[in-house]
């Protein structure tokens, strides 16, 4: 990666470059920093403020790094082609996948090259054993697919649906009141 420069032409220092550089490879600032060459100390006290989501908690001395940081995660957001809209978009296809369309009307499973590229891409793990009882073979197959919920949740959060947050529910208990009626009772 170039040595890149922000913050009215500010350039980084071959030590602030090689914290940005890192910092891409797993997103941890602590870590990228102490891989970078910082004392541990500042890895922790600094590292977080300098990938922060605001600019203005950085000291006005190393916001160039933020601006660093912002700039090549946006650069590598277009070399992927991932960005939130990917994500959303994912998380969508994951809702709707549809068990229906992988198994065949019988209720046995279409081979894999006839699944759908979503199904194909979404799953995580397929297990399939072959079993022997005398002359007879049976092959079992499992699937792990997403969890639905979780990805819900996901999808939830994405578009900032707040109805996990618990300041959206009550503190008091809400009473229910349920009339039970006995249907051969007369009236």
């Amino acid at each position: 990666m170039a040595k890149t420069t922000a913050d009215k032409g500010r350039k980084l220092t071959v030590l602030q470059q090689a914290f940005v550089e890192e910092y891409l490879v797993d997103l941890n600032a602590y870590q990228a920093a102490v891989r970078a060459g910082y004392a541990k100390s500042t890895a922790r006290k600094q590292a977080p403020i300098w990938v922060g989501k605001n600019r203005d908690a950085c000291k006005p001395s190393m916001r160039h790094v933020w601006d660093a940081i912002q700039k090549a995660k946006a650069e590598r957001s277009k070399r992927t082609q991932v960005d939130a809209d990917y994500v959303l978009n994912r998380l969508h296809e994951i809702d709707q996948l549809d068990v229906l369309d992988i198994l065949n009307d019988d209720g046995s499973m279409k081979p894999i090259k006839d699944w759908p590229k979503s199904w194909r891409t979404s799953i995580n793990g397929l297990d399939v054993q072959t079993m022997m009882s005398g002359d007879t073979e049976a092959v079992m197959k499992k699937i792990k697919w997403p969890d639905k919920a979780k990805n819900l949740d996901l999808l939830g959060r994405h578009v900032s649906v707040n109805a996990w947050n618990p300041e959206n529910s009550s503190a008091e208990p809400t009473a229910i009141n349920i009339e039970v009626v006995n249907p051969h009772a007369e009236s």
